[in-house]
Order: C-alpha cells, then sequence, then structure tokens
C-alpha cells in the first residue's frame, strides 16, 4: 500500500515561498500520477497540480499556474510543490496524493501538511 509523508509546511509572509515534499514509500514510483489538494476549512478539496512520474508530465489549476511548480526526485522517492509568491488565501492543509497511471481516483495522504499565510 502506498504511504505518503508531507512535509515543509508552516508559516509565511504574503509574498513569499515554501517547498512542500512528500516522500512515497510502498509503490512503483513508475506506476504513479503524484499530485498535490489542498483544502481550507468549509470548502471542498482543491486540485492544484499533477506529475506523471514516467515522464515527468506536468498539470496545474489555473490558480497557481506561473505561482506553483510540482516536481520529483526519483532518487529520493519525492515529489515537491514550489509555491512562491504566496497570498493569504492560500493558506490551507496540503496534501500529497497519488493514483496509478491512468486510473481514476487520487487517494490523498490522511495527515496534509498546513500552510498559513499571514497578511
Amino acid at each position: 500500500q502506498v504511504q505518503l509523508e508531507e512535509s515543509g509546511g508552516g508559516l509565511v509572509q504574503a509574498g513569499g515561498s515554501l517547498k512542500l515534499s512528500c516522500l512515497i514509500s510502498g509503490a512503483t514510483l513508475t506506476d504513479l500520477d503524484v499530485a498535490w489538494f489542498r483544502r481550507s476549512p468549509g470548502t471542498e478539496r482543491e486540485f492544484l497540480a499533477a506529475i506523471r512520474w514516467y515522464g515527468g508530465h506536468t498539470s496545474y489549476a489555473d490558480s497557481v499556474e506561473g505561482r506553483f511548480t510540482i516536481s520529483r526526485d526519483n532518487a529520493k522517492r519525492s515529489a515537491y510543490l514550489q509555491m512562491n509568491n504566496l497570498t493569504p488565501e492560500d493558506t490551507a492543509v496540503y496534501y500529497c496524493a497519488t493514483k496509478v497511471v491512468y486510473g481514476r481516483n487520487y487517494r490523498l495522504s490522511d495527515k496534509g501538511t498546513q500552510v498559513t499565510v499571514s497578511s
């Protein structure tokens, strides 16, 4: 079973940057698409970005394209979300998620990592 462990969240001022990490175990990485989602109180989960491990193709939500960058490191078995020019509206719990290539549904991690952007 795939296990995901996020890190890198925290408190940052508006205009600042954070880089989230997701350590992935229990899976063959090249079988996976990896994504980042976020959820803030009272809202539905929001898709942010995804990467196909094999080949590295990426996709982004309109709300973050140009500010956020998803990447992966095979040797470290980790995916990343570099977040720049953060605003208070980016405050949320951020979750790493995986699905098998051509699968339908992402499975989010259980824990997430809190990102708080102060104005």
